[in-house]
Parts: C-alpha cells; structure tokens; sequence
C-alpha cells in the first residue's frame, strides 16, 4: 500500500511530470506492442495514455483521497504556514501549504501539499483547507506518511462550516415566519426545518444548537 500511495502522491503532486512520464510510457509501450501485435495496437495504447494523463490532471486527488480514506492509519495535523504562488486555479490563486502531521505510533512528519494537490474527503466541488494551527483528522499510509487526505467533516472546521451551511434554511424560514407570525404554513415549515436542522446535529454542543433545541421546544409545546 506503501508503495501505490507514492505513486498517487507523485500523479497529484507533480502533475506536470506525470503528464510526461504517461504519455511517454504509452508511446513506449505503443512502440513494443505494435512491434510485435501490429501496427494498430501502436496507436491505440498511446491514446489510452494520453487520456489517462488528461484524467489525472483533474481527478487523479480524488482518486487519491478516495484511496486514502479507504486503506490509510488516521492520525491528525496542522497546517503550520501558507504561501501564496503565481498560479491560479478558475481565477483563484494558488495556495501551497507546510503542515506536521502526527502519526498514530506519535511520530512528527513534515507535509506539503498546495490548493491543487490537497486531498480531501469527502470529494466536494470546493476545496476546504483548514485554517493555519488548528488541528484537523488525516489519513495516511504507514511507509510513506507525506501523502495524507483530509477529513473535513471529521474536523472542527468541517462541523462548523456544516453547521453554517445547514442553518441557512433555519434562518429563512424563521425569516418567512417573522414576515407573517399567524401563517400556520409558514410556522409548519419552521418547525419542519429545526427538526431537521437538530437531527443533523444531535448531540453538538454549539451554541448555535442549543439555542434551536430551545426554540424547537417551545414551538412543540406551544397550541397548533
């Protein structure tokens, strides 16, 4: 396992190179094969090279997060320092990060990874670093600890960026129900969006929690 995880860390962390290395490994193994099997085989490895290299470049750190989460050790990390580069990714610039990660048998590992290489799982269209000296849950493979996934939902940050998220119906249907306070639709719909809201996060013990289960009981107990 030790030895596929550097090979994902190299596919996603030096994307580059790796375009290189595939498409000439398919020329090469284009070339003995059409030697021997025919010139049609020739053109079709290359292509299935080429492609493979093309599909790297875009999905080769989901491939790796998934791998990771799958079959690493979890231990934990911090970022510990960011440094903004010249590239930019759909308009956004490029970050590249220096992290420590903590092994389960205790061990110190020094990391680095940037915007475009992080893994992080689970895969979403957003790619959610956590913020620098706070520490976060991380997956790795033993033999080689540089390549890590980040569990964000399993992170502080993750669970507080969920919970902003998953209150924002809350907050509009209360906002519907200020609008019209007799409306036993709106008041319905309020009631429906804390439940689901509480169940989500049961158990949390944010502020922002207590405060919803206080207003859902009140609304429970209050006449229909």
């Amino acid at each position: 396992m030790a030895v596929l995880s550097a090979v994902l860390y190299f596919l996603t962390h030096q994307p580059f190179w790796a375009f290189v290395l595939l498409c000439g490994l398919g020329l090469g193994l284009g070339w003995l094969w059409g030697r021997r099997r025919g010139r049609g085989w020739w053109g079709g490895i290359s292509i299935a090279f080429l492609l493979l290299a093309q599909a790297n470049l875009f999905a080769g750190r989901y491939l790796n997060a998934w791998f990771l989460d799958a079959v690493g050790t979890e231990g934990s990390a911090v970022v510990t320092g960011s440094k903004r580069t010249s590239a930019k990714l759909n308009n956004s610039p490029v970050y590249a990060y220096a992290a420590v990660l903590r092994t389960a048998d205790g061990r110190d590992v020094e990391l680095a990874f940037d915007t475009v290489s992080a893994a992080i799982h689970p895969v979403r269209n957003a790619i959610l670093i956590p913020p620098r000296g706070e520490r976060f849950v991380a997956k790795y493979v033993p033999g080689f600890e540089r390549n890590i996934v980040i569990l964000s939902d399993r992170s502080d940050y993750g669970a507080r960026r969920a919970l902003v998220e998953d209150r924002a119906a809350v907050d509009q249907a209360a906002a519907q129900l200020a609008a019209s306070p007799d409306n036993p639709t709106f008041r319905a719909e309020y009631r429906e969006a804390l439940r689901a809201f509480l169940a989500k996060h049961y158990g949390s013990d944010d502020p922002v929690v207590k405060e919803f289960e206080r207003k859902s009981a009140e609304l429970e107990q209050a006449p229909r």
